[in-house]
């Protein structure tokens, strides 16, 4: 049982990395020339904000389907769900 508590710190530290935005910069550039784009052209670009534009969708439904957030700096304040 001890060396089980004794390893639960580190577990639990191993859950909480954080993405670097160079490292998902990285990601997002080999996922475009997995795809088949190449770096500098239009293609690319395109492939690069798609990526991010579903990323942000992807924010904001969690964000909206969220019941305590309430929007904006101000609580209903138009930002946001405004109730």
């Amino acid at each position: 049982m001890r060396p089980i508590l004794m390893l639960l710190p580190a577990l639990v530290m191993a859950g909480c990395t954080t993405v670097t935005p160079e490292t998902r910069r990285a990601a997002d550039e080999a996922r475009c020339a997995d795809y088949g784009f190449r770096r500098g052209t239009d293609g690319f670009a395109a492939c690069l904000q798609r990526i991010d534009l579903s990323r942000e969708g992807n924010r904001r439904a969690r964000l909206y389907d969220d019941p305590f957030y309430v929007g904006g700096v101000v609580p209903g304040g138009g930002y946001g769900r405004v109730w």
